[in-house]
């Protein structure tokens, strides 16, 4: 089988179901019933799968349709020009926000999800400010922003040396390599590391992280060691990253981050000491069901009082993606004000 496409939209693949089914073209669709413990909000990319037999004939009628920058790179002589395919076998070559950002990352282990975009949408940032990234992976949430805001400065931080060297080749293949910079740095290094890679205490504008939220006396934890590691800490685990984004920013500069919305209590809790402004955005999977993620931005050295606001949906109760979800992971809009 092959590998055609590989997308969320459940509006886009309807219709490639239906190009296919009129064109007599077999297909698969995998995927579907994913599960939400990865962290991935129920919304992992569906694959859609041709014989290899067809790849040649599928993918001429998606392009003739206008969806040839929906396709999966493919290196076959019969197929319209994609992407440079990457040169290890274990990485993958992916696009995101509507093909506005490629990346390189992992076939095994974490992978991009959702959240990256979610998190990269809810941060303020202006060009000319700098924006540090903590826990970065291969880059999305950070390069998200920088493609949304010109001019904006970059700062990946990631632990995993691999994990950092893809940040740093897909900033440099997104044309971003003159603003935005990947460390290989641990977070619990402390202020003489930190200093000495250039993150200078107060330097920063707004850090924004997406630190492994999952629970292991809670949830279920991936058998897989760098799933694992991406996704499990406990909640006291939390501030150590909340010190560090401390240490980073100016005083009035924003924390924005992304975790699971039963550990609410946890993330006030860590931010109380030296942040104030709070706001919390609930993430609901579909309307009308309880929140699984909370977005939170708090801002260092402010006193007003906790703002929770109004959730966003990223279904309908019908399953369907909303209109606004698809902006926001599709078209870089961002999450709010």
């Amino acid at each position: 089988m092959h590998e055609i496409m590989r997308t969320n939209n459940a509006v886009l693949i309807s219709a490639v179901e239906a190009l296919f089914k009129g064109a007599g073209i077999p297909h698969l669709i995998l995927d579907q019933h994913m599960s939400i413990m990865e962290g991935s909000l129920g919304l992992l990319p569906r694959r859609i799968m041709v014989d290899q037999d067809d790849r040649g004939s599928a993918r001429r009628l998606l392009v003739e349709a206008g969806l040839g920058h929906e396709l999966r790179p493919d290196g076959g002589d019969s197929d319209p020009p994609s992407a440079p395919q990457p040169e290890i076998a274990d990485i993958t070559d992916d696009a995101v926000l509507n093909g506005r950002l490629r990346l390189l990352q992992k076939r095994t282990g974490h992978r991009i999800g959702h959240d990256a975009i979610l998190l990269a949408a809810a941060v303020p940032a202006r060009p000319g400010e700098r924006i540090v990234d903590l826990g970065a992976g291969v880059g999305a949430a950070g390069l998200a922003v920088a493609v949304r805001v010109p001019e904006l400065a970059v700062t990946l931080v990631e632990r995993a040396p691999d994990l950092a060297a893809l940040a740093r080749q897909n900033a440099e293949r997104n044309g971003m390599a003159e603003r935005v910079q990947a460390l290989a740095l641990d977070i619990g290094e402390g202020p003489e590391v930190f200093s000495r890679l250039g993150l200078e205490p107060g330097g920063a504008d707004g850090v924004m992280m997406n630190p492994p939220f999952n629970d292991p006396s809670r949830q279920n934890v991936s058998p897989d060691a760098m799933r694992k590691d991406a996704h499990v800490m406990s909640g006291s685990g939390l501030a150590a990253w909340i010190d560090a984004a401390g240490y980073l920013l100016r005083d009035g500069g924003a924390l924005t981050m992304i975790w699971r919305a039963d550990g609410l209590a946890d993330v006030l809790a860590a931010l109380s000491p030296r942040f104030g402004s709070l706001s919390v955005l609930p993430i609901h999977g579909r309307a009308g069901q309880p929140a699984i993620r909370i977005i939170v931005r708090a801002v260092k050295g402010a006193r007003a009082p906790l703002t929770v606001l109004p959730g966003f949906d990223l279904n309908d109760r019908d399953g369907r993606a909303t209109q606004a979800a698809e902006a926001v992971l599709r078209h870089l809009h961002p999450l709010r004000d």
